[in-house]
């Protein structure tokens, strides 16, 4: 059963996958289309055709390679200066720079000449180039907020878990009283696990992260108000400054970082809580930091997935993966042991994540990704701009097949990484339990 689970949930995210890309590319042609450029082609993954259908002008089809998708538009990049299109040079950056021209008017017909991509204006082709991404980032906030309102998502609680026997240090890691230890002052104060803490020195609390903060505020007597059994009581505390791990902002803790601050002694609960609407934009505003972070931090990466490809090293569990490792994830979810709607949960978040991905890699200014489109639209804008305000001939439009010899190295090393990290998904991927 284990088994038939595991392939039913990568067959969802498969799904959820080309749904994604699907979508991405929906916003390309669609734009593309309000614009009067034409689009002979939407495609739906690489490789070998399976299945497509000609509807008007455009022909829709799905390959055999999950792995993106594309649409064709007519005159992606302008012709040469003198408006021929060569064949191709014996110069290998020159070849590069005439076979992307030579693509892009390949499957030009008799009345195209006023529909093609590069003749729109500069700030028409960013709206094209930045709709496929934008979909993807509609996609992950949709996701992510119905989601969150819906199934809720595993919270730090105010409930008390369990209740320290005294004051220690964090970083003795120790669960033993030393001889001579004073009690904890929620111990002292009659706290006990299942309490669930509403009111914090007369102000309300409702989310741990604020009422974390507000104890380590707090060194001297507090009132912690608690609900037991139905009914509300007074609990009077003495806090005592501590040293106790430092907080990352979010509720959470930095590993190996400490602060000494205001100690009250106790673990919260943790369990799956709906969100509020604002509740869950706030931590759609924090999934895109992470995001934005974690996409900075990408090179840094590279050491620790080579090691863990070829040198059996552990995997880190915030390694980057791709495709196969995030299939094989969904997986797992779906053979947890854990109630069906948390298990749908999990799923969503993942496609999720994975368009918040999209969104943010493919705004990345560099060919041959959108971002690349977009910064060379924006560039030609700004000096059409200068020429006007300056009196000069106009310079015409930004010929971004210049920079194709750039793409294709930039092309070469995602490719280099998305093997490396397609050789760690497979030999030692990223494990959602165990």
């Amino acid at each position: 059963m284990t088994t038939v689970m595991t392939l039913l949930g990568i067959v969802v995210f498969v799904f959820g996958l080309l749904f994604s890309i699907a979508w991405h590319e929906l916003g390309h042609l669609s734009t593309a289309k309000m614009f009067g450029v034409r689009v002979p082609q939407y495609m739906v993954g690489f490789g070998p055709t399976i299945w497509s259908r000609r509807k008007g002008e455009t022909e829709y089809g799905l390959k055999a390679i999950p792995l993106g998708g594309y649409i064709r538009m007519i005159g992606m990049f302008p012709p040469g200066e003198d408006g021929a299109i060569r064949q191709r040079s014996t110069s290998p950056f020159r070849g590069m720079i005439e076979d992307a021209r030579a693509a892009a008017f390949e499957e030009l017909k008799p009345g195209d000449e006023k529909r093609l991509f590069y003749t729109r204006k500069p700030w028409k082709r960013v709206i094209v180039m930045f709709a496929g991404p934008f979909m993807n980032l509609i996609l992950a906030v949709v996701i992510f907020v119905a989601t969150l309102m819906t199934f809720g998502i595993n919270t730090t609680t105010t409930t008390v878990s369990t209740v320290s026997d005294c004051v220690i240090r964090v970083s003795e890691r120790t669960d033993t009283c030393p001889g001579g230890a004073p009690d904890s002052p929620a111990k002292a104060a009659g706290l006990r696990p299942g309490d669930t803490i509403v009111a914090f020195d007369g102000k309300e609390v409702a989310e741990w992260g604020e009422l974390q903060q507000r104890i380590r505020d707090t060194i001297g007597p507090a009132t912690v108000t608690v609900e037991r059994d139905g009914e509300r009581l007074d609990l009077r505390a003495e806090l005592v400054r501590n040293e106790v791990a430092k907080s990352d902002g979010r509720g959470g803790y930095v590993e190996g970082e400490y602060v000494t601050t205001g100690f009250l002694g106790f673990s919260p609960a943790t369990g799956v809580v709906q969100q509020s609407f604002p509740q869950a934009v706030d931590r759609m505003g924090d999934m895109m930091a992470s995001g934005v972070e974690a996409l900075l931090r990408l090179p840094e990466k590279i050491p620790g997935l080579w090691n863990a490809a070829f040198a059996g090293a552990e995997r880190e569990q915030d390694s980057p993966m791709g495709v196969v490792g995030a299939a094989r994830v969904g997986g797992e979810v779906f053979a947890l042991e854990i109630p069906a709607e948390q298990r749908v949960a999990v799923m969503l978040y993942l496609v999720a994540g994975f368009n918040l991905s999209l969104f943010l890699f493919n705004m990345l200014p560099l060919l041959p990704l959108d971002g690349g489109h977009i910064a060379g639209a924006l560039w030609e804008s700004v000096r059409r701009g200068l020429a006007r305000v300056l009196r000069r001939p106009d310079p015409g439009p930004f010929d971004v097949a210049r920079l194709m010899p750039v793409a294709y190295v930039v092309a070469g090393v995602f490719v280099c990484f998305t093997l490396l990290v397609l050789v760690a998904d497979i030999v030692n991927p990223v494990r959602l339990a165990g």
